[in-house]
């Protein structure tokens, strides 16, 4: 959209962005809309455009903060999608890297790449959710392999996966922080039969299934699939949870300016961009996009150096998320009555775009921790002001 602000990012970003550019013509479809997304992703993967933040000795570009953001904004440009291999890619590829052994790195990664294992998260529990440290699904220890039992919940992308990063406690006497391992679970076992694990849809508020509960009956898996060691999974969870709230700053702001943008031409559609209170929301709205963008920019580039976001993967999951559940208001009061409404579509009731994007964002502020959870890790860790008594 004509107003964003160009930054001068120096001549190395400005060199890869020609490169990306250059590539993108050459290789991206002539006609996007008939785009074959499996063939996509192999040409990218081939190119190694998948997992570009990773270190490239783990196969992936080592590209910097920068250099993600400018390959972002180029395959927004030029209208194709950046694919990423979902949560193996963002939150168990760097807790691997991070905590991992190398023989685990070597084993574990390339399947990332390849799209050979696809993850599904297993954190959640329906009496600990934003107090994760609470899980009570039990690890024990038996030879070479652990095996699991217990409940979890939200668990997202289940409908696609082969595997399940986990959580569970194998030493349930040691503190509430300790004792916890972090477990990658097969779904099948090595003869294709089921591995213990029931998965039951949980309808939301659209009428879809995006997570599931899960229900883990002596589900194993080797001993060699924990990552960061017996009992010491907590500090591997936290990577995870930092890059779930922060990593994946400056793709949110390419979609969530698209999405203003759609905003800003329904209020033109309906006549309503003269009206004041309109233009200052709209106006609202995209000043907060840029602020997203100017944040993941921070953000990405700490994660360059650190691999972990630490507490600002809090402040940008807090900021994106109210920012969402504000916009999809703002949204609903420009379609005015009509949003009040669902129409049908082929034969059968379906939602509008914006009343998808409502009632979705009603969970942004809850899921991968609470907006209030967010407040406390900002306060304690960034602020450093006293642990609130109300969640200890």
């Amino acid at each position: 959209m004509a107003g964003a602000v160009e930054l001068d990012l120096g001549p190395n970003a400005a060199g890869f962005r020609k490169e990306v550019r250059a590539w993108l013509e050459a290789n991206a479809p002539a006609d996007r809309r008939s785009l074959d997304l499996k063939a996509w992703t192999q040409t990218l993967r081939e190119a190694g455009y998948l997992c570009v933040s990773w270190p490239k000795e783990y196969g992936g570009r080592g590209l910097t903060g920068i250099e993600v953001a400018v390959l972002n904004e180029e395959f927004a440009r030029a209208g194709v999608p950046r694919v990423t291999m979902g949560m193996g890619e963002g939150l168990v590829g760097p807790a691997i890297i991070l905590h991992g052994s190398e023989e685990q790195k070597a084993h574990f990664l390339p399947r990332i790449i390849s799209g050979e294992d696809v993850y599904c998260q297993g954190f959640s529990e329906p009496d600990s959710g934003s107090d994760l440290a609470s899980l009570k699904t039990r690890g024990i220890v038996d030879g070479d392999e652990v095996i699991v039992t217990g409940q979890k919940v939200w668990t997202s992308g289940f409908y696609a996966a082969n595997m399940m990063f986990c959580l569970c406690r194998t030493d349930p006497d040691a503190p509430k922080h300790q004792g916890i391992s972090y477990v990658l679970i097969p779904l099948k076992r090595e003869d294709g039969s089921p591995n213990g694990i029931e998965f039951r849809g949980l309808k939301q508020m659209t009428g879809e299934s995006h997570f599931a509960e899960s229900f883990l009956n002596e589900a194993r898996a080797p001993l060699f699939n924990v990552i960061g060691g017996l009992n010491h999974g907590w500090k591997t969870a936290m990577t995870t949870l930092g890059n779930e709230r922060g990593g994946n700053a400056t793709t949110q702001h390419v979609q969530f300016r698209a999405e203003a943008e759609r905003l800003i031409e329904e209020a033109r559609r309906r006549g309503k961009t003269d009206d004041p209170r309109v233009r200052q929301q709209l106006a609202w709205a995209w000043t907060h996009v840029e602020i997203m963008r100017f944040r993941g920019l921070q953000i990405l580039s700490a994660l360059a150096e650190s691999r972990d976001p630490g507490p600002s993967g809090s402040i940008n999951k807090m900021f994106w998320s109210e920012y969402q559940r504000r916009m999809a208001e703002i949204a609903l009061e420009i379609v005015g009555p009509e949003a009040t409404i669902r129409k049908e579509r082929d034969g059968s009731a379906a939602w509008s775009r914006w009343q998808r994007t409502f009632l979705t964002s009603r969970s942004h502020t809850i899921w991968g921790g609470t907006a209030e959870i967010q407040r406390n890790i900002v306060g304690e860790k960034v602020l450093g002001l006293p642990k609130d008594p109300g969640a200890e």
